[in-house]
């Protein structure tokens, strides 16, 4: 009997396992797709070439994870921070831009450039507390309960009728809604002011890190020092009962907690399988890949300079066409999240073209390809960008789920992101990584803390199952700052 399993290999699967093998278990790590990452592969989807993000592409919260900085993650993968970490153009004015400079940010956006230095700068300069209260599970008290209230009273105020009240101008006003859309939901409310809040403090800080050659440079630098660590990966193996694995002390899903109660069947107490069913699905996304013959033609030359794109106008614009989505429909001038990597990773395209990558979301399953649509958005703020096109690849959102069965119905985020399920991920508990049965942890993104390119899920329930079977702590020890 092997000490270890981990189904899935995404960034948690990834560092659980890790984390197990480093405190000397026998791991075995089982992927269903026949690479190893998860959301973190990168691959040629359109054309030779052209090497695209199959999921996460830009990092934020990878640089500051206390996880992976323990890991030694930035010794083992190359980053580049650009200076702008997201740009967000406006039609007929200039684009607003948030760069890793706070002050630079603040006076680009005129009469708005004091009130966003003080939403954000207390942040910036507390990022660490931030981040702990972030990276760690809500019904735990805060490690530092100061600057957890500093971010709290933020999300209050941008996440209720009073964000009204902060900024005079369009600019300021679009640059953080683009940023808070990250989350799908209702603006203004808790969850999307929540995310703008701590993905704008991670731009001024750390900055927003594009791993060089892809985000697959994550997940194989994981992978890398698993096997050396005596680690065992089996891929294109798909699991569908614990009769499909080897026997295992103890087992760690990185899955859905929906393929939690498959996998279980009729062993998973009834409560506890009525509790799971509780567990809410957010929007879900639609895809497209590009591979462009050259630079996007952004009519503001400056947003060339942001890896990140947020489009959509202004505030209001997103703000409706959210709501829209949130009621079962498909906008016609949606929020498009963009991501054009080769202007900073030029390994990413042959020389003199561009790779880019976007997505809109839509209702959960839908089966509209949105491909016109994204690209009527990417014309209206880049005139002519439909004739760089050379390829393009796209996905629905039930062909999001098929890539990854995790990203059910096209989430995602691993379930709908609110301040209630933010508690209840997937059910109410101080150790939610754990479940009823002996030996079975669910280490995703829909346990604490959430979604994310962090490894923080896998560390939490990887440390719970050294402790509870194996009275090991857990290596990377560092990291207890933020539990």
């Amino acid at each position: 009997m092997i000490d270890a399993t981990v189904v899935g290999s995404g960034p948690n699967g990834l560092a659980a396992a890790v984390t197990l093998a480093k405190a000397g278990l026998g791991v075995q790590l089982v992927e269903r797709a026949v690479t190893i990452g998860g959301g973190l592969r990168t691959a040629e989807l359109t054309l030779p070439g052209f090497r695209h993000d199959v999921c996460s592409a830009v990092h934020p919260q990878a640089l500051a994870s206390p996880f992976f900085e323990a890991f030694g993650l930035r010794d083992r993968v190359p980053f580049v921070i650009p200076d702008a970490s997201y740009a967000h153009p406006l039609g007929g004015r200039d684009a607003a831009i948030a760069y890793r400079d706070l002050d630079r940010t603040a006076r680009e956006l005129g009469r708005d450039g004091d009130a966003w230095r003080r939403l954000f700068g207390p942040l910036v300069e507390h990022l660490a507390g931030v981040a702990s209260f972030t990276d760690g599970q809500l019904l735990r008290v805060p490690p530092h309960p100061i600057d957890a209230f500093r971010y709290a009273w933020r999300v209050l105020e941008q996440g209720t009728f009073a964000s009204g009240w902060r900024f005079r101008d369009l600019a300021a006003a679009a640059l953080f809604a683009g940023v808070a859309a990250h989350t799908p939901g209702r603006h203004p409310s808790l969850a999307t002011a929540g995310t703008g809040l701590l993905l704008g403090a991670h731009a001024h800080g750390a900055g927003w890190g594009v791993p060089v050659g892809g985000s697959q440079a994550i997940a194989d630098a994981l992978v890398d020092e698993f096997r050396a660590l005596g680690g065992r990966v089996d891929t294109g193996f798909e699991v569908r009962s614990p009769a499909d694995l080897e026997p295992s002390r103890i087992t760690l899903l990185d899955t859905s907690p929906e393929f939690l109660a498959r996998y279980t069947g009729e062993t998973l107490p009834a409560g506890y399988r009525r509790r799971l069913a509780r567990f809410r699905r957010g929007p879900g996304i639609a895809k497209l890949d590009l591979a462009l013959a050259g630079p996007v033609p952004w009519s503001d030359p400056r947003v060339a300079a942001a890896p990140t794109v947020h489009l959509g106008g202004t505030r209001a614009e997103i703000a409706a066409a959210e709501r829209d989505v949130l009621r079962g429909g498909h906008p016609e001038r949606p929020y498009v999240l963009v991501v054009q990597p080769s202007v900073v990773d030029p390994s990413r395209a042959p020389e003199g073209r561009q790779v880019l990558w976007a997505y809109t979301h839509v209702p959960a399953g839908s089966t509209v390809d949105r491909t016109e649509v994204i690209l009527d958005q990417l014309e209206r703020f880049a005139p002519g960008v439909r004739d760089l096109v050379l390829a393009a690849a796209s996905l629905t959102a039930p062909e999001v789920e098929a890539s990854n069965p995790n990203d059910v119905g096209g989430d995602i985020l691993g379930g709908a992101v609110t301040p209630l399920q933010l508690v209840r991920r997937p059910v109410i508990s101080t150790k939610p990584w754990r479940t009823p049965i002996a030996g079975l942890y669910l280490c995703s993104a829909s346990t604490p803390p959430g979604p994310s390119v962090h490894g923080m899920c896998g560390w939490y329930a990887a440390r719970l199952a050294l402790r509870e079977h194996f009275g090991l702590e857990a290596p990377y020890g560092n990291v207890a700052r933020t539990s």
